[in-house]
């Protein structure tokens, strides 16, 4: 019995535990013996080890082969981590009086967008850290999410960048906000809710000094939480009184939020949030944007393996315009068609 790195199991390796995905659903059970197909929906659904038992060969074996199972990072997860340790670093510090260091702060975004390229939305996985603060790691998500949206939506390129700082800012208000409430893990009270709604204000007051910020910028700290149809806080602005960026990073912001795992709830599946944003997008969120974001984000995912909530896994054959978060997909041959079969649904999606 030994843990070993995916890209060292092999076929007819004997499973000794249940392999799950991220979201906590099962993929293989206990006792399964792996096939090359099997290896190949390990390996694109990123599991990273498996405990298994091999034929012919003793434990002590399998322990040579597990001593060495580390794999580098990608260039792109690389950077993500020193972005989000740099922006940590920089919440922290932000006492009364301190200056947001934020050239620092551009040169580390400028090296992560440098590898925008290796970024997919819906199925980038961040790298391990225990060390995470789940809002901070959220921040530069939203970063890059809404550095792709910006670019979709055809704003001009000068902003693009600009719209990521937005995304990687947004929340500095919680800077204000006592770590308690933050970390809550469970229903924060009336007192409690009232006190974080007001990272907006706190933000803004935190960037609007900063001379080497544009408006937008500035805007988007405060009013990330608006609606257009004036539902939204801190200022219950509407329509057009709601700066783009701030449009832009209130998508990315709500999709990570729903995609990420907290301590009181399990991550969602993205395509089950692509459906509940389009929901939400009526009389809240921008329409516009809220349609190119769901139809960029599925155009081009034919031959994705993804898992149902049968638990079946298959992949991506054929994706309707008209119901982008519900395509048909292939299981062994067979065709399910999500737009017809209604009860059934994608709850995880990995790259192929």
């Amino acid at each position: 019995m030994a843990v070993l790195p995916i890209s060292q199991v092999q076929t007819g390796d004997l499973l000794l535990r249940e392999v799950q995905t991220s979201f906590g659903n099962m993929l293989f059970p206990e006792g399964r013996t792996l096939s090359a197909r099997d290896l190949e929906i390990l390996q694109a659904y990123l599991i990273p080890d498996a405990d298994i038992k091999r034929a012919g060969l003793e434990e002590s074996e399998l322990l040579e082969v597990e001593e060495d199972k580390s794999l580098p990072l990608s260039s792109l997860h690389q950077n993500f981590l020193k972005m989000e340790r740099l922006l940590k670093h920089t919440f922290q510090m932000m006492g009364p009086g301190q200056k947001l260091p934020i050239f620092e702060i551009r040169g580390g975004l400028k090296d992560l967008l440098d590898h925008i390229d290796e970024y997919h939305v819906l199925t980038f996985v961040p790298p391990y850290d225990p060390a995470a603060e789940p809002w901070i790691r959220g921040s530069v998500l939203t970063a890059l999410t809404g550095y792709q949206l910006a670019k979709w939506m055809k704003l001009p390129e000068k902003d693009w960048v600009a719209v990521a700082l937005s995304g990687l800012l947004h929340d500095i208000g919680n800077t204000r906000i006592d770590s308690t409430i933050l970390r809550k893990p469970g229903r924060l009270t009336t007192d409690e809710l009232t006190e974080m709604r007001q990272h907006t204000v706190y933000g803004y007051k935190l960037l609007e000094g900063v001379t080497s910020l544009n408006q937008g910028i500035i805007l988007t700290a405060l009013q990330h939480h608006e609606r257009i149809d004036g539902s939204g806080y801190p200022m219950k602005a509407t329509g057009d009184k709601i700066h783009p960026y701030a449009k832009i990073v209130a998508i990315a912001d709500m999709y990570h939020a729903m995609t990420s795992a907290r301590t009181y709830r399990t991550a969602q599946s993205p395509y089950i949030v692509l459906e509940q944003l389009q929901k939400e997008a009526f009389g809240k969120l921008d329409p516009l944007m809220i349609q190119c974001f769901i139809e960029r984000n599925t155009q081009f995912h034919n031959g994705m393996l993804v898992q149902l909530n049968d638990n079946r896994v298959g992949e991506i054959v054929f994706t309707d315009r008209a119901n982008p978060t519900r395509p048909m997909v292939s299981i062994f041959g067979d065709i399910v068609n999500l737009a017809k079969d209604r009860h059934l649904f994608i709850t995880a999606v990995y790259s192929s």
